[in-house]
């Protein structure tokens, strides 16, 4: 890392020359030909450069690298119809990897949502025979009938939540557990009047669907109108909640850590705060393009079969602090600023206050009562994204005034 900051410092005292301000016997700034000059240096200016002046602050320096990443939604899920539900009921359900346990009974497939509407608990999921069925919040998906007289379960728990939650359990006579009792019967036949639905007090395995949360609908695989048989992929969701991805080099990986905080240029080049979600701690090969394809299981050390070339890399995950501001996108290229060295409470002055010096380092023109001294200063790290550069230099104090170019 020492090599590295050395080479990007060197990079930005290439850039600062760029800029071709130089201070002159006058005290001026001017732009010249060839470069950076001294104070004392001869050089041939063309136009001066309006100033503008700068506090010394006492503040933290971040330096960051800008890495690529992919603005989209996490924990994928396919929802996948069960058998058709008893008792005179079409409706069908389904849940991730949920199959209908041998069942061939469906229906046809009459309203789906539109890729990116969000579902959440309570709302219809997609209809079969025109009956909807609705998400309900469970980490298991359904597998049996709910019904006086089953065995207990988890599943039962999760089945009173959800009617406590809708409010169909206004007297709180249930008691969450994982056991239907006369309570849970009559919530169900609460939620079966206001539904449209025959009030039999039971829930009939395809009438709901059970998913960890709210989801955000990413693609639809099966046609409205078509049957829908019991085991059939309909749709494939995310959660609600945006996230960042981002393929690490491995070299990388002991910079980030879980909890760290970012920062992500949106496409549109605003800037929002994220924090490190998950770091993997095995590296990935990118597939090869003749089939073979790395996948998270495969490590930078397996070869395979394929000729692939590609890098290796870390899956790293980030969570955006405002959600909002990712403003619906999908799968869009971001840039996030990865924190590689942080110095707090040290002396900071503007980049643009920097004047290179024909021998190498840099200065700063300090302004003090109505003169001005250039003071040779150390530069530490650069903070790009505030656009600061730690400094250290005889005399050189907080609050004290530096002239930089005028905006």
């Amino acid at each position: 890392m020492a090599e590295t900051s050395s080479s990007r410092r060197r990079v930005r005292a290439g850039l600062l020359a760029g800029v071709l301000v130089v201070v002159v016997g006058g005290g001026g700034w001017v732009v010249a030909r060839g470069g950076l000059l001294g104070r004392s240096a001869a050089a041939t200016p063309t136009a001066e450069v309006p100033t503008g002046t700068a506090k010394v602050a006492r503040t933290e320096v971040v330096e960051r690298q800008q890495v690529a990443g992919t603005l989209g939604y996490g924990d994928s899920v396919t929802v996948v119809g069960q058998s058709q539900g008893g008792g005179g009921s079409s409706g069908a359900g389904g849940g991730s990897g949920a199959g209908g346990g041998g069942q061939t009974q469906g229906g046809i497939l009459t309203w789906v949502p539109a890729v990116g509407a969000v579902v959440g608990r309570g709302q219809v999921l997609y209809e079969v025979d025109g009956r909807p069925v609705p998400l309900w919040y469970g980490s298991r998906p359904a597998w049996r009938a709910f019904q006086l007289g089953m065995t207990d379960g988890p599943d039962v728990r999760q089945l009173e939540a959800n009617l406590v939650a809708l409010g169909f359990d206004p007297g709180r006579a249930i008691t969450v557990d994982r056991h239907y009792s006369w309570a849970t019967a009559a919530a169900v036949k609460r939620w079966q009047q206001a539904s449209g639905r025959a009030r039999t007090g039971a829930v009939p395995l395809g009438q709901v669907v059970f998913l960890p949360g709210p989801i955000r609908v990413a693609t639809v695989t099966v046609t409205v109108g078509a049957p829908l048989p019991a085991g059939t992929a309909i749709l494939s969701a995310s959660s609600t909640r945006p996230l960042v991805t981002v393929a690490l080099d491995p070299a990388m990986q002991q910079l980030v850590r879980r909890g760290d905080r970012v920062e992500v240029t949106l496409p549109d080049g605003k800037t929002t705060r994220g924090t490190v979600w998950t770091v993997s701690r095995v590296a990935t090969q990118p597939s090869t393009g003749n089939g073979q394809n790395g996948g998270e299981g495969q490590s930078s050390n397996d070869s395979g079969s394929g000729n692939g070339s590609g890098q290796a890399t870390i899956s790293v995950t980030v969570g955006l602090a405002n959600p909002r501001a990712a403003g619906g996108l999908d799968q869009a290229p971001v840039q996030v600023a990865i924190t590689t060295q942080a110095h707090k409470g040290v002396l900071a002055v503007p980049i643009s206050a920097l004047l290179a010096q024909p021998g190498g380092g840099y200065a700063v023109q300090v302004l003090q009562g109505g003169s001005r001294r250039l003071v040779v200063v150390r530069t530490g790290l650069f903070d790009e994204t505030a656009g600061l550069v730690e400094v250290q230099g005889a005399g050189l104090a907080e609050g004290a005034t530096v002239e930089v170019p005028a905006p």
